[in-house]
């Protein structure tokens, strides 16, 4: 038990390009971070498409060579179905995604800036900064 949630916190490190993604019907905004939480880009949109998908993946390349990191890691809450085509489309890429509980996000979120308003860039950036989330479980 503690050796799987130890490998599944491991992934996080220096070398490692986060990406949190806030997953709705048409429009995801993604933000992503360093392994301590520091924003490496503003949150940005990714339509709910296979061209913007392509646009996701060319983005995140630059990322990772811009900030020299080696891999990415991508974190996202199950939605409804809508997370599937991104899951699908990363899986097809080989980049690892990890599904963060919506529950631990929602109450990290009141942690962070106890405010009830919803903000789906500030969501994007709260579910990549937070990693006691990314040890919840992992694809």
């Amino acid at each position: 038990m503690h050796h799987n949630r130890n490998s599944r916190i491991e992934q996080v490190n220096e070398q490692i390009l986060i990406v949190g993604v806030d997953i709705a019907k048409a429009t995801h905004y993604a933000c992503a971070v360093d392994d301590r939480g520091r924003e490496l880009s503003k949150s940005w949109r990714i339509k709910q498409s296979r061209q913007d998908f392509e646009a996701f993946y060319t983005t995140l390349m630059k990322l990772v060579e811009t900030h020299g990191k080696e891999r990415v890691l991508v974190g996202f809450e199950p939605t409804g179905h809508y997370w599937m085509n991104l899951a699908e489309f990363l899986t097809d890429y080989d980049i690892p995604f990890v599904l963060v509980n919506p529950h631990h996000v929602k109450k990290s979120k009141e942690l962070d800036d106890n405010l009830p308003s919803k903000n789906d860039r500030k969501d994007a950036r709260l579910i990549a900064k937070n990693d006691h989330v990314w040890s919840l479980q992992y694809s």
